[in-house]
């Protein structure tokens, strides 16, 4: 179904949410449409975010908000839907859009196996209907569905789409760019040169744990000294301090996202008040969610060492070019303290790169292996 005729027949005047690749056609077309007008279109931090949002337009007008997202952000949004939209508490009524990852009998990654096989059934739980649009749905049903919504809507209630992939089409595809010029890939590789044998990374969903992967493939190193974390957007620097706390002897890197930081941005102040010294916590900044498809983020706008410091971090810098990426990893390596590193960085991947060829189990094995053995000084 073509994203300009879903969008019509949703109606909605107000749409809130986080990007997804399975709904890609939606996003361009709202951004093409839309922008980023924050009265009409707000790309949420997360996707509770995105459902008090529109909860808020609600009250405001009277309205019918659309929040769009991934279903591995259902969680996020569970809080909301249950003690803030259901009908037995504030009755507001939201058309979710959901992207369908790991959908059962489709092929895709492990990560979204398990929320593959529950996505129908969270909502359920909610008591929130849905319809499931898929490349071969003729419109006319999802018109119907709509039309069977519209009651339990104008009652208070919430209805979701469910789209598998290539159940929307969008005859443009957006390109998203920003004024850096130095590759995510390049500062990952000078990062993990200048962090030594001994370091441990913790490394964000996305297409930065698959560059790490892969630049431990082509140095010939094993990637015991690397946690991928696949799934969980949002929660790399949470787990990193994790094992930093408790891993004193490791010098524990996080390379996380600008969209998984904003995701949970909370995490960098419990992060300051531990204050662990051998905790450096990188974010690759490019403003986009990349892996997705690349709309924006809104940290582009921010002053990311600043808050750093604000939430009690000792140390923080910030560099986009390789060069000044080099004086600030000679600086880190001189002091043993908490730090945030922000490296701005390019929009824009190798087309050929790689996926994981190791499952998320052998990875947590071989990396827990590889504590241990700093751990007792090997």
């Amino acid at each position: 179904m073509k994203a300009e005729a879903f969008a019509e027949l949703l109606g909605a005047e107000f749409y809130t949410g986080v990007p997804d690749s399975q709904l890609r056609p939606l996003c361009d077309y709202l951004m093409d449409t839309l922008g980023t007008d924050p009265r009409r279109h707000v790309i949420a931090a997360n996707e509770g975010n995105a459902a008090a949002l529109a909860a808020g337009y609600h009250l405001a007008t009277g309205k019918t908000p659309a929040v769009y997202l991934q279903n591995s952000g259902e969680g996020n949004l569970i809080n909301p839907a249950a003690s803030l939209l259901h009908r037995q508490v504030y009755g507001i009524p939201v058309i979710f859009v959901v992207g369908w990852r790991g959908e059962p009998g489709v092929h895709d990654e492990p990560q979204h196996i398990y929320q593959g096989a529950v996505t129908r059934r969270l909502l359920d739980d909610l008591e929130i209907p849905s319809f499931v649009l898929g490349p071969e749905t003729p419109e006319e049903e999802a018109r119907r569905a709509m039309e069977d919504f519209r009651p339990l809507l104008a009652a208070g209630g919430s209805a979701a789409f469910i789209i598998r992939k290539g159940g929307l089409t969008y005859g443009k595809k957006t390109v998203y760019q920003n004024r850096h010029t130095m590759s995510r890939e390049e500062a990952i590789r000078r990062i993990a040169a200048a962090a030594g044998e001994k370091a441990v990374f913790v490394s964000t969903t996305g297409k930065a744990s698959r560059e790490l992967f892969e630049l431990r493939e082509g140095w010939g190193q094993g990637h015991g000294r690397d946690f991928l974390t696949v799934g969980s957007m949002g929660h790399a620097s949470s787990i990193a301090l994790g094992a930093a706390l408790h891993r004193p002897e490791a010098r524990v890197w996080c390379l996380d996202g600008d969209g998984a930081l904003l995701m949970h941005m909370g995490a960098m102040a419990v992060i300051g008040q531990a204050g662990p010294g051998n905790l450096i916590h990188v974010v690759l900044n490019n403003a986009a969610h990349e892996s997705v498809g690349g709309m924006p983020t809104a940290a582009g706008g921010l002053d990311l060492p600043e808050i750093a410091r604000a939430c009690g971090y000792p140390r923080a810098l910030t560099a986009e070019t390789p060069e000044a990426l080099e004086a600030a990893l000679a600086e880190i390596a001189e002091r043993r303290e908490l730090c945030l590193l922000e490296v701005r960085c390019a929009i824009g991947a190798r087309e050929d790169l790689g996926r994981p060829t190791t499952g998320p189990q052998e990875n947590k094995r071989a990396f827990m292996e590889n504590l241990k053995r700093l751990a007792d000084g090997r």
